[in-house]
């Protein structure tokens, strides 16, 4: 197994991003980051899995990152990855692998952005417990989706030219589809349990730094600590939607309408927080990140 570190790029003087899945969510967000920092980026929808199609985009493009944000999350929720299961592993473990493995032979820099949706509460990391760190084995297969990305991420970590941030839940600060808050405002129900969250504005920025300064290995790439969906939901009614209701039912009561399970876990990102001393930044925990998210959908505009 690579060990966590910094990665050589292809020795070009200057950096030029290759943003996979490039039409997607997130990949949007980080196009508009690179350009505002006036780095050279482009985007790319070449599917992950065909390999002479990679190489020649690759190729083409000669970039000394490549961002994959690319993957199968299953829609309209990842129970369709359920009843199409070898679309999930086409996309999301021969094609993530295949995209790193090219990315290696060509000595480029690759950030998977992963998910931390491959823990559940246990007995020696209860909720307001112990978090879970990079090292920890996986132990949440609930989900056809999550058991996939917890056997390719293992895989991932014999590359030494890969850098792998585990995103929880992320948000940002509109009410894109794809977004958790979006989610979670339409539902009729929600469950209320602590979980780790990404909140892109904050943390977008420094998948970029680690990136750019070739860091390797795995990251959990959450806002410090844990946060409930009523609490969620409390911030968004007293900055967003004040007229917002919801209702609470178990998880029990949950399962009965689900066709897979759900992650609910702490990771600790400790790790990320030290990391990013060493640029000057501060990764504010994930209670002042909502607020200040929701404070800017205000701002906005946003209802």
């Amino acid at each position: 197994m690579a060990a966590n570190g910094t990665a050589r790029t292809n020795g070009a003087s200057d950096k030029v991003f290759l943003i996979w899945g490039g039409e997607g969510w997130v990949a949007g967000h980080l196009k508009e980051l690179l350009q505002q920092q006036h780095e050279k980026v482009f985007t790319t929808t070449v599917r992950m899995e065909n390999r002479e199609s990679v190489i020649a985009e690759l190729e083409r493009v000669k970039p000394t990152h490549v961002l994959n944000c690319a993957g199968c999350t299953g829609r309209p929720n990842v129970d369709w990855c359920e009843d199409n299961k070898e679309q999930v592993i086409r996309s999301n473990v021969i094609g993530t692998l295949n995209l790193t493995d090219c990315c290696f032979l060509k000595n480029i820099h690759c950030t998977v952005f992963a998910t931390g949706c491959i823990y559940a509460y246990d007995s020696k990391h209860p909720p307001g417990g112990e978090g879970y760190l990079e090292a920890d084995p996986a132990n949440f297969g609930g989900s056809y989706y999550s058991a996939t990305k917890s056997k390719v991420e293992e895989l991932m970590t014999t590359y030494s030219n890969c850098l792998i941030l585990r995103l929880r839940m992320p948000v940002s600060d509109d009410l894109h589809p794809r977004s958790f808050v979006t989610k979670i405002s339409k539902y009729d129900r929600v469950v209320n349990i602590p979980n780790s969250n990404t909140i892109l504005h904050d943390l977008l920025p420094c998948a970029i730094l680690l990136a750019s300064a070739g860091d390797t290995g795995i990251y959990n790439f959450t806002n410090p600590g844990a946060i409930s969906h009523n609490e969620v939901l409390t911030l968004f009614k007293k900055h967003v939607r004040p007229d917002f209701e919801w209702q609470n039912f178990s998880e029990q009561e949950q399962s009965k309408i689900l066709k897979a399970g759900r992650s609910n876990c702490e990771l600790n990102s400790d790790k990320l927080a030290k990391r990013m001393k060493d640029f000057g930044v501060e990764v504010k925990d994930v209670h002042t990140a909502y607020d200040e998210c929701f404070q800017r959908m205000k701002a906005n505009g946003v209802k």
